[in-house]
C-alpha cells in the first residue's frame, strides 16, 4: 500500500470526503444511483466506522466501512469482518483491498461485503447487465469491480439477479375469495395514517417469511424505522399490500415509486429541501416502481397466496399508470420468486453478488 494512507473518519471534513467520492467515481454516470447522503452521515453518527483511502497528494481515491455483526456471524457460524458502502477509483482497488485485510480485527475469520450495513438492507456488486441502470435499494457498478475482486482473491455468494417486468392489465381477484375450509383472503392496502403500526406487523411478516435464507439476519424494530425513514412522503399506498387468511396476515408485498433519476439528478443529497421537491414533483415518478421485498410465512408457502398478491399489486401498478416493476435481487436458488418475474414477461435485469475472502 505504498504511498497510501487508509484513515478512520473522525470529523465532519472526513465524512465529506468520504461522501464526494462518488461524485469522482461516477461522474457523468447516470446509471449508479447513490446512496441517500443522509443515510451515510446517520450511520456515521451511529457510529460506523468509516475509512477513507488517499493517495500521496490526500486526494480520497477509495472508501469502505468496517463493521462487524453478531447476528449475521451466527447465521454464517463464522466471525466475519463485514464490508461496505465500497468505492474506488481503479488504481486504489489492490492498495484499498490490502488495507481492509491489514485493518480487520483479529478475530476475524473472513472479509465479507460490500453490504451497507446487511446483505437483506443493501450493497452487492452487479456481474451484468452493466447496460441497464441501477436503481433505489440496489447496486450498479462499471465491469472492473468484479474483475477487481476477483483478481485480489475474493469468491461470489448468494449470487442473484435483479428483474425487471412490464406491467400488464388486470389480475386475479382475491377481495373475499374463501379457501376450502372457510378462510376467508382478504387483501390489504397502505395506509399512511397507520404506517408505523402496518411496518411492525411487515417486520414480523418479513422476518419469519426469510429466515430460511443463507443471509438473512432478523431486523429490528429500530432498524426497520431507519431503513424506512422518509417512507410515508414517498410511500403509493396501493403497492403496500398484505394478505389475511381468517384475519391473520400471512403473506406481503412491498413497492415504492422508483424515484432513481431524482436521486441521480441531486446527487444522492435528500436534505429537507429536495425532498420537498421530490414530494411536488412526485407524479413525474410514478410510472416505474420499484418491489422493494416480498414473503410469505413458511407455513402458508406453496398455496399461491404470492401469486394472489402479485396480482393485486399488477392491477394496481395498472390503475396507476405505471409501465415497469424492477425488482431488487433474488436469490438464484429460490426458483419459485423468479417464476413469478418470468410469468410477467419479466427478464433478469443485472447479475448480482456479494463476495467473500479469507483472512
Amino acid at each position: 500500500m505504498t504511498d497510501h494512507r487508509f484513515e478512520r473518519v473522525v470529523d465532519r471534513r472526513g465524512l465529506r470526503d468520504f461522501v464526494a467520492l462518488t461524485d469522482r467515481v461516477y461522474a457523468d454516470e447516470p446509471r449508479h444511483v447513490p446512496t441517500p447522503r443522509q443515510q451515510i452521515r446517520r450511520w456515521w453518527r451511529d457510529g460506523v466506522p468509516m475509512y477513507v483511502l488517499r493517495d500521496a497528494s490526500g486526494a480520497v481515491v477509495g472508501r469502505s466501512t468496517l463493521h462487524t455483526d453478531a447476528a449475521f456471524d451466527a447465521k454464517l457460524g463464522r466471525r466475519c469482518q463485514l464490508f461496505g458502502l465500497t468505492e474506488y477509483t481503479a488504481p486504489a482497488a489492490r492498495p484499498l483491498f490490502e488495507a481492509l485485510t491489514a485493518r480487520a480485527d483479529a478475530d476475524r475469520e473472513t472479509l465479507f461485503g460490500p453490504v451497507a450495513l446487511l446483505p437483506n438492507q443493501a450493497g452487492g456488486v452487479i456481474t451484468s447487465g452493466y447496460a441497464d441502470r441501477g436503481f433505489i435499494d440496489s447496486a450498479w457498478n462499471p465491469p472492473r469491480y468484479v474483475a477487481a475482486y476477483e483478481s485480489y482473491g475474493f469468491h461470489r455468494r448468494f449470487e442473484s439477479d435483479t428483474w425487471i417486468c412490464p406491467v400488464p392489465d388486470g389480475g386475479e381477484d382475491t377481495v373475499g375469495r374463501t379457501e376450502p375450509d372457510r378462510a376467508e383472503l382478504r387483501v390489504h392496502r397502505g395506509d399512511v395514517r397507520r404506517l408505523d403500526q402496518q411496518l411492525d406487523l411487515l417486520r414480523e411478516l418479513l422476518n419469519a417469511s426469510f429466515a430460511q435464507l443463507g443471509y438473512y439476519t432478523e431486523i429490528s424494530a429500530r432498524q426497520l424505522r431507519r431503513q424506512t425513514d422518509g417512507l410515508a412522503y414517498l410511500l403509493d399506498e396501493s403497492l403496500l399490500l398484505y394478505l389475511t387468511r381468517a384475519g391473520e396476515p400471512v403473506a406481503f408485498v412491498l413497492c415504492v415509486p422508483d424515484i432513481s433519476e431524482y436521486v441521480v439528478r441531486v446527487r444522492g443529497d435528500l436534505h429537507l429541501v429536495n425532498q420537498l421537491r421530490l414530494l411536488a414533483t412526485r407524479r413525474r415518478y410514478r410510472r416505474e416502481a420499484v418491489l422493494i421485498v416480498k414473503g410469505v410465512l413458511p407455513r402458508y408457502q406453496g398455496r399461491g397466496y404470492q401469486r394472489l398478491l402479485s396480482a393485486e399489486l399488477r392491477r394496481n401498478l395498472h390503475t396507476g399508470g405505471y409501465t415497469t416493476l424492477r425488482s431488487t435481487y433474488v436469490g438464484r436458488d429460490n426458483p419459485a420468486s423468479a417464476a413469478q418475474y418470468r410469468a410477467l414477461g419479466g427478464r433478469p435485469l443485472h447479475g448480482y453478488t456479494f463476495y467473500e475472502k479469507a483472512l
